[in-house]
């Protein structure tokens, strides 16, 4: 079931010399792009929503058991969403808007809260309509949800907005005027929170192709002081990248919008050490995807599902890398 293929590699002076690998894992049970990747426990992750194999939004959550490494169907979306934003708090999996299924893609104001322990979904209060977006970087610190960027429709126009829920409150509430925007524009980003120092990495900014390289971090403790620009820049500016951290080192795998290749997809595996600010180089990803979504479980990367080709080519690989 399981196949291996060995790659070595320097990470330069951050951690010396490493062995990484790519292992391929049981296949989704369909082809799945554009979704989200949730870890729900040490031995199980979750994919929400997406698009499945004809290119229509799906409602769907599959799970999947490390122990036993099966998929199984869960209890579906109230409704279905491609690049839906999430994250899971406090055990229960917070699913904030995202793009819908409509003819363009608007964005949904759906948000409920998914209890995996009873495989049942809760309404949330509903995104307000001016700041409803989907493909954002999510954070949560003291019962604060916030998501950062996103995009409005198919098209793919990009916002820089910060947005905030409250959960105790159920409610909507302002951000702080300093963080209440992100440096630029981003969408399809990599992001990963290390404690309360929250990382939006690469994306795009209006169009596949406009890739960027930039290392935005808020510090979640001090949000009044706004977001700060990394000096380290990401040795490949990509966007459509899925991203996650393990320590204090946050992966960036794969992307669209290459320009040198027919494809259009990246195939950059690069890494980003939040202590140094500074990125290495790795070796590439064994099947090159865009519109994935990676999660950490053990200082391993699981990443399910995406597309091989700009904008399409779903597919159904499911691959864990080993740092």
């Amino acid at each position: 079931m399981y196949t291996a293929r060995i790659l070595t590699a320097a990470l330069a002076t951050m951690q010396g010399v490493h062995a990484q690998s790519w292992t391929n894992l049981t296949t989704l049970p369909g082809t799945l792009q554009e979704h989200i990747t949730i870890r729900l426990s040490h031995t199980k992750i979750a994919t929400l929503g997406g698009l499945v194999k004809n290119g229509s939004t799906t409602n769907q959550v599959l799970i999947y058991d490390l122990t036993t490494s099966l998929w199984k169907q869960a209890a579906p979306m109230p409704v279905a969403l491609n690049h839906p934003n999430a994250l899971i708090h406090d055990g229960r999996v917070y699913v904030l808007g995202g793009l819908s299924g409509a003819k363009g893609w608007p964005p949904s104001l759906n948000s409920s809260v998914y209890d995996p322990h009873h495989d049942t979904w809760t309404a949330l209060a509903p995104v307000p309509a001016a700041i409803a977006k989907g493909s954002a970087a999510s954070a949560v610190n003291n019962g604060t949800i916030y998501l950062a960027g996103g995009i409005l429709n198919v098209y793919g126009d990009t916002v820089n907005t910060v947005t905030a829920y409250h959960i105790p409150s159920n409610k909507w509430i302002e951000v702080p005027p300093a963080a209440a925007h992100l440096p630029g524009g981003r969408d399809h980003m990599g992001y990963a929170q290390i404690g309360t120092k929250w990382y939006v990495v690469g994306g795009r900014e209006n169009g596949a192709t406009s890739t960027k390289d930039t290392v935005f971090i808020l510090d979640l403790l001090d949000i009044s002081a706004g977001w700060k620009t990394g000096a380290g820049k990401m040795p490949t500016p990509r966007g459509g990248i899925s991203a996650a951290a393990v320590g204090t080192n946050i992966f960036t795998f794969g992307g669209e919008g290459n320009t040198a290749s027919p494809q259009g997809v990246f195939n950059n595996t690069e890494v980003y050490d939040v202590v140094s600010d500074t990125w290495a180089t790795l070796p590439p990803m064994d099947v090159p995807r865009h519109g994935t979504s990676a999660v950490s479980i053990g200082g391993k990367v699981y990443i399910p599902g995406g597309a091989i080709l700009q904008g399409e080519g779903g597919v159904d690989v499911f691959t864990v890398f080993t740092p």
